[in-house]
């Protein structure tokens, strides 16, 4: 698959930012998080894992973005389409920024917004921030859901890379019967799969969560240790594994040897309620509409297990908006890539997990990860 975007599809993600700006009479949108640059640029570099440095994008309403970033990375940026690049030596430890920041702020306008809402972050020094809008004519305010609201809604191009990143990890899973059997510790097979991830075309695999214990599992999100996989246990392995700067995330249950029913009518019911989710996911519908379908399947609607959420959206991050929530009523759109993660309590103090990764189409879902069907597979003795 070609890497990157064409200049086309940046253009047509600023003149949609553009739109709502001037609807909100923004005059620029100031992004400071990597998926968000890279959402607007291409500019695509595990670099930004170091917190030293800060970097900057600034959306105009009236033309192309401007970088305004480190040096030590305008050459990569050059590499964009982005043409605007003002960069300063850093870190500064006096000024890492923010006066050429404020300056090409002042040069844009006065309403500046910045993504406010929920899952939001500040990648700058809170005492930084403070500093720049010292230096502006007036505070910078809410972006009024803006970048939120565009990054809801893959384009093609976008929703080729997850389904990419899906048939790589499906790839992978379906190895995991040569490096998991009984007396296998599980931190060889977290590392040996993310070698799978690897051999199978991912760039990288910054995610992967799991759990290994008999009749299910107690949690989703410790790290692996050295106990080694027993007869009637069930391994669970959730990747989130990264091509080309988008994520897949979708987990697989395997039994090692046999199992009681109790896990497989568990694990048939949690089919049972990815399939109904599924089903339902169309437009007109909700995020809300989607938890209640798997709900009832799998707690009878009892509202769910303590983990709060039955799956969420996915993209440049591993987990974006909207949250399959009772209480999240974001209409669902064509064009929006989704999670579905019902849990089941199997017995007190075990529970399975089931993931699989669609997207919103005009006339319904459509499957971007192979969903599960039939009995748990089971691993050799």
């Amino acid at each position: 698959m070609k890497r990157g975007f064409d200049k086309s599809e940046f253009q047509m993600r600023v003149r949609r930012a553009q739109v709502e700006m001037n609807y909100h009479n923004l005059d620029a949108i100031l992004l400071t998080t990597e998926p968000e640059i890279r959402y607007f640029t291409g500019f695509l570099t595990q670099f930004l894992e170091s917190p030293c440095r800060p970097w900057f994008l600034v959306v105009p309403v009236t033309r192309d973005p401007i970088a305004v970033i480190p040096s030590i990375g305008e050459v990569l940026m050059a590499n964009t389409w982005i043409d605007d690049i003002r960069t300063w030596r850093a870190p500064n430890l006096t000024d890492d920024g923010v006066s050429l920041l404020a300056e090409t702020l002042r040069g844009i306008g006065s309403n500046i917004g910045m993504p406010s809402g929920i899952q939001s972050q500040l990648r700058m020094p809170l005492t930084d921030f403070a500093r720049l809008n010292a230096k502006l004519e007036c505070p910078i305010g809410s972006d009024a859901g803006i970048i939120q609201k565009l990054r809801l809604i893959k384009s093609d191009a976008e929703i080729s890379k997850i389904q990419t990143a899906c048939d790589i990890a499906g790839r992978a899973f379906a190895r995991v019967p040569e490096i998991a059997k009984s007396g296998t510790p599980l931190e060889q097979v977290f590392r040996n799969f993310q070698r799978l991830c690897l051999e199978e075309g991912a760039d990288r695999v910054p995610y992967l969560a799991g759990a290994a214990a008999p009749n299910g599992y107690q949690d989703i999100i410790s790290p692996a240790d050295a106990r080694p996989l027993s007869l009637g246990d069930v391994l669970m392995l959730d990747t989130g594994l990264v091509f080309d700067g988008y994520f897949c995330d979708y987990d697989r249950n395997f039994a090692v040897g046999s199992v009681p029913a109790e896990v497989d009518a568990a694990h048939a019911k949690l089919t049972q309620a990815t399939q109904a989710a599924f089903d339902v996911a169309c437009p007109g519908n909700t995020a809300a509409d989607l938890f209640y379908a798997m709900d009832k399947i799998v707690s009878g609607g009892a509202g769910g297990l303590e983990a709060g959420r039955y799956g969420h959206g996915l993209g440049m991050n591993l987990t974006e908006w909207p949250s399959l929530i009772p209480t999240d009523h974001t209409p669902l759109i064509s064009g929006m890539v989704l999670t579905l993660e019902p849990g089941i309590e199997v017995l007190p103090g075990t529970m399975l997990v089931a993931e699989e990764n669609i997207v919103i189409r005009e006339d319904g879902a459509e499957w971007l990860s192979a969903p599960v069907t039939g009995k748990i597979p089971r691993l050799a003795r």
